[in-house]
């Protein structure tokens, strides 16, 4: 861990070989959020290019840490390097209309039935709603998993860097992109994660919270990764669907 004296120095000066030292330093933290992110990623998108999106990410950090604000790099860079690299997705427009279209359908259906039943639906209700057998319900997921790793990375507001999934992580440290909402939507998403069924409620805490691969929330779940990747997606939709029923209320977050 380089100390403050040398980040002083480096904003003072923008030297090119303290930059160079910095990102050096700190390149593997762009491995391990590329590592995590690719487990939930089509096969087609090349682990190369998640990586240099990923460095793009670290140059940006490096350049607009403030040591001053006593929050540690890599809590902060993790979210600059994850965060330009789903921006590269999003500009590429890599999801099909048509998965685009399955994923808004399943939403809906986690949406309405959870409304109406109070609670958390199950597979067997889900698959009824949408007219299709428990085994294309998990084809459904496992074809959606993909764009759930982006679903809570939409921005708060539009204009605004902060998302929901930040709201999610480092519970404990200052956030330098607060917004003026920041503590409902703490309260809502916190409300929102504790009525998850268990297993989903593990997953989305090992990952936004412990920052666990998807491979190594399997092993500690004693599951397969396929497994732990339908349960992301479920729960993910059922946040979704939890935070649009605070529409009417909050109006100004939602699209």
């Amino acid at each position: 861990m380089l100390n403050k004296k040398i980040w002083k120095e480096y904003r003072k000066t923008k030297s090119p070989e303290l930059q160079e030292k910095l990102v050096l330093e700190y390149l593997t933290l762009v491995q391990k959020v590329v590592l995590k992110m690719a487990s939930f990623l089509p096969p087609h998108i090349s682990r190369d290019d998640l990586y240099g999106y990923g460095i793009l990410g670290l140059l940006e950090a490096v350049e607009r840490y403030d040591v001053d604000l006593g929050i540690p790099f890599p809590a902060y860079a993790q979210k600059r390097i994850k965060g330009a690299i789903i921006d590269a997705l999003r500009k590429e427009d890599w999801v099909p209309t048509s998965l685009r279209k399955k994923a808004k359908i399943v939403e809906e259906a986690y949406f309405t039935l959870e409304s109406e039943l109070g609670r958390s639906a199950t597979d067997e209700e889900i698959a009824g709603y949408l007219h299709i057998s428990l085994p294309e319900l998990g084809e459904w997921l496992k074809e959606i998993q993909f764009i759930s790793i982006i679903s809570l990375e939409e921005p708060l507001t539009e204009g605004e860097t902060s998302s929901y999934a930040e709201q999610l992580t480092d519970k404990n440290s200052p956030n330098p992109e607060t917004v003026s909402e920041e503590k409902e939507i703490k309260e809502i998403l916190a409300r929102a994660v504790g009525e998850l069924p268990e297993k989903e409620r593990t997953v989305i805490s090992l990952f936004y919270y412990n920052y666990l691969s998807n491979k190594e929330i399997a092993q500690v779940m004693n599951l397969s990764d396929s497994r732990i990747s339908q349960l992301h997606t479920k729960a993910i939709f059922r946040l979704r669907g939890k935070l649009s029923r605070q529409k009417k209320d909050f109006s100004g977050w939602f699209k």
